[in-house]
């Protein structure tokens, strides 16, 4: 029997996936799964463009630079003593300023600007009658910061919106798709189980979320990689443990589309409007910070912050609302926070199965 069911599935399962991924009503969801990856594709552009201007200002520099140059000039130092450091500046720029002064006639101060660099990170030197005032040194390449920029771009976005709503679109019409298109009566005429068709279609959108959004993610990774130089991207991926963040990254991904498919199946065949159910499941995971600990375990999102392998910082001066929303005040073992998803969805699942026996179609009424 089991043979037979299994082989059902996997007949559901090929069916299924011709109608999603081919859909038009959910060519939206390609383009909402490759909104980031788009989003770093340009930075990188962005980044190539200053890369190789500031290659350019390097080589028009009188002498090869080093970043322990640039970090030497300090404020105080004369401008001879800067060019004598590091060279003729390749940019200057000067202007006056007319100050008011104890006499009755105003002052003229000369302020200059200079502008070095080594080819990776900019320097900008800032003189007021020939003596430094400001020195503003700009790193080309700031890998720590671009990480939380990418985590919390996975956080807020992908995970919160991308995947919520790609499994919104995908998971509910699984059924409330076939009673609009008025082919479900087809499946329910089979000589299937229902509990063995809903495994099928729910197995198939698995399936395609999990195509969709880890290869959106996946080619996130590799983009956000190659945006630096081979040894500092060797040194992210080797030794600051970078291969095992886009691991978890991965991971945490499939078990977002578990989690709130399983929801959303059940929603789809619980709910004429999907709107409703929608909201509510979103609104529900946007306040679990808020809410009593018990009660946040009843969420994905809960689960799922606690495997994001990057926590993102709350700096000084964040509002108590905003630091709540970034923070895991109460995180749990990789294990347990896995082991929630999954309970959560088969518990979902189970309900589910109950659902789709006593099931009934009326064209008529919807």
């Amino acid at each position: 029997m089991m043979r037979l069911w299994w082989m059902q599935i996997r007949a559901v399962i090929r069916l299924e996936m011709k109608k999603t991924f081919f859909a038009r009503r959910g060519l939206w969801i390609y383009v909402l799964a490759l909104l980031p990856l788009l989003l770093f594709m340009g930075h990188n552009l962005v980044m190539s463009r200053e890369q190789a201007r500031r290659h350019r200002l390097a080589s028009q520099s009188e002498r090869q630079l080093t970043y322990p140059d640039l970090l030497g000039v300090q404020p105080g130092m004369t401008g001879q003593d800067v060019i004598s450091r590091l060279g003729k500046p390749p940019r200057l720029y000067h202007w006056n300023e007319r100050r008011q002064s104890d006499t009755a006639s105003p002052v003229l101060v000369l302020h200059e600007s200079f502008h070095y660099s080594d080819g990776t990170n900019d320097l900008y030197v800032d003189l007021a009658d020939g003596k430094v005032t400001n020195t503003n040194l700009r790193d080309g390449y700031n890998l720590s910061e671009d990480i939380v920029v990418f985590a919390g771009v996975f956080q807020f976005f992908y995970l919160r919106l991308a995947i919520f709503f790609g499994c919104l679109g995908i998971f509910m019409n699984l059924f409330r798709g076939e009673i609009l298109d008025k082919s479900l009566h087809f499946y329910f005429l089979a000589p299937i189980r229902r509990e063995v068709l809903m495994a099928g279609k729910f197995l198939a959108g698995l399936l395609a979320t999990c195509i969709i959004f880890g290869t959106s993610e996946l080619l996130q990774i590799v983009v956000f990689a190659t945006n630096y130089s081979p040894n500092v991207r060797d040194l992210y991926l080797y030794q600051n443990h970078g291969l095992a963040s886009a691991a978890a990254y991965l991971g945490v991904t499939v078990l977002a589309c578990l989690g709130y498919g399983a929801f959303f199946l059940a929603a789809g065949m619980l709910f004429r409007n999907p709107i409703l159910p929608a909201a509510g499941i979103l609104i529900w995971e946007a306040v679990n910070p808020f809410l009593p600990s018990l009660l946040q375990k009843f969420s994905v999102i809960y689960y799922l912050k606690a495997l994001c392998p990057v926590d993102i910082p709350s700096p000084p001066g964040t509002s108590p609302v905003l630091a709540l929303l970034v923070s895991n005040s109460d995180p749990v073992s990789a294990p347990v926070a896995i082991m929630g998803v999954v309970v959560v969805a088969i518990l979902v699942l189970y309900a589910s199965s109950l659902q789709v026996r006593r099931m009934e179609i009326n064209y008529t009424t919807e």
